[in-house]
């Protein structure tokens, strides 16, 4: 038979102020005894002080750790601090929480994702995105066990942090169209219940792009509603195919080209824009959409010459090969690469 794990957060607590929980939920949680806090340089004192402090306050002994990067160095250097560790926090941006993540996985622990900022999925996603010499990889984890996500903090996040989540979420559209795409032209497995939660996460998120603004805890809860869904996705697929595509394809490339990648949700909803069009959807809905919040649509609002756009369009078919996609098998010509970027608008 053929027998699937579905590995969901058990507990995810929102709102303005709920960091000041942390002790009580992982007492709930049971935990015990030691725990390790993992934050970055800056969220430390952001969000790490306020949550040893919690942990602290309800008798845990709590060893702390800072890292400034997702990469195997810092995998590493979490590993050799957890032991005799009950549980591992992760108090900060995507860096913290996926190196934490992967850190807990190989250790066999529990992982609590603390947020500081809602720029991407991977707060409740089942994947870790840790840089090596190629690049950013994604790689599976364990899902965290409880997500607290301090509503109050993260609207105090810079607002691109916020947008870039919008654009991580908004891919959903395109990852989804890919995974039916390689399900009917190779069979791949599909999951129904996986694509329709994605799809409803940016839809969702797309109708309150009004209303998203800079400091509204509001709008931060809104982000986090639906980057915690998307993760969940993912969970329910045992893949990250709902929120993964074409687009994500060509953000990887772009972070192998552009000397300074932009954010990762800004890269993938640029990428979401020109895969959308190739999949002849409605593509100008997807650039409206994040033009409202803001976020970037073009290589110069990215920060990017137009060369690498190019490039990476080229490039991008060759990331993770396994995955089909609209981009297919050779990928797109120069001329075409060229042709979409500029009907676009990104170049």
């Amino acid at each position: 038979m053929d027998f699937r794990k579905v590995q969901l957060p058990r507990e995810i607590h929102t709102g303005a102020g709920i960091i000041e929980s942390t002790g009580s939920i992982c007492k709930d949680l049971m935990f015990k005894g030691n725990v390790l806090v993992v934050s970055g340089p800056n969220t430390l004192k952001i969000g790490g002080e306020k949550v040893i402090e919690s942990l602290q306050n309800e008798g845990f002994s709590v060893q702390t750790l800072v890292i400034d990067k997702a990469s195997e160095d810092s995998v590493l250097k979490i590993q050799n601090h957890a032991d005799n560790i009950s549980v591992i926090l992760g108090v900060g941006g995507g860096k913290v929480i996926d190196s934490a993540k992967l850190a807990s996985t190989r250790k066999g622990l529990q992982f609590i994702s603390v947020p500081t900022a809602a720029s991407h999925d991977g707060i409740a996603s089942p994947r870790a995105s840790i840089r090596n010499e190629k690049g950013s990889v994604s790689l599976e984890a364990q899902a965290p066990i409880g997500v607290i996500a301090d509503t109050e903090i993260i609207s105090k996040a810079p607002f691109k942090f916020l947008a870039a989540g919008c654009g991580d979420i908004v891919s959903n559209y395109t990852a989804v169209l890919d995974w039916k795409l390689a399900y009917r032209l190779l069979n791949e497995y599909y999951s129904d219940s996986a694509s329709a939660l994605s799809l409803m996460s940016a839809k969702v998120t797309l109708e309150k792009v009004d209303a998203i603004k800079e400091g509204h805890t509001e709008s931060a809860a809104a982000v986090v509603k639906g980057l915690i869904s998307s993760g969940m996705a993912i969970s329910i697929a045992g893949t990250s195919r709902p929120a993964s595509g074409s687009e994500h394809k060509f953000s990887h490339a772009l972070d192998l080209i552009a000397p300074k990648p932009a954010l990762h949700g800004e890269q993938c909803g640029v990428g979401t824009i020109m895969m959308m069009y190739l999949h002849g959807g409605d593509w100008e809905f997807i650039r409206d959409a994040l033009k409202t919040l803001k976020a970037p649509t073009t290589a110069s609002e990215l920060g990017m010459k137009p060369e690498y756009i190019i490039e990476a369009l080229i490039m991008a078919h060759t990331i993770r090969k396994d995955r089909y996609t609209i981009l297919g098998d050779r990928g797109l010509t120069r001329e075409a690469a060229e042709e979409l970027a500029s009907v676009t608008g990104v170049i």
